[in-house]
């Protein structure tokens, strides 16, 4: 649960999502649920000449098990919050 809070606070902002079969999309996070499944809105693929039939595609529902990664701006990134609310998690409170 501890990602599923983060990401709903940075609804809103521009991500990058790489998926496990190498494409990766950018685009404005508009949704997030438990299961890390991501909505996108005003996407665009970074490589558009090895994925040109994704050109057209500016909305995207992501399932959260073919996520890779997630690259979050770096001003929407608070370190001190990660930190503490990994440490509570870690100690189970």
């Amino acid at each position: 649960m501890l990602f599923y809070s983060y990401f709903k606070t940075l609804m809103g902002l521009q991500v990058t999502v790489e998926l496990k079969n190498d494409l990766c999309i950018q685009g404005t996070l508009h949704s997030v649920d438990q299961y890390l499944n991501i909505k996108l809105e005003n996407t665009r693929v970074i490589n558009e000449d090895r994925y040109p039939h994704m050109k057209s595609v500016k909305n995207c529902f992501i399932r959260g098990s073919v996520v890779r990664y997630v690259q979050l701006p770096a001003d929407g990134v608070d370190t001190d919050i990660l930190h503490d609310a990994t440490r509570r998690e870690a100690r189970g409170t």
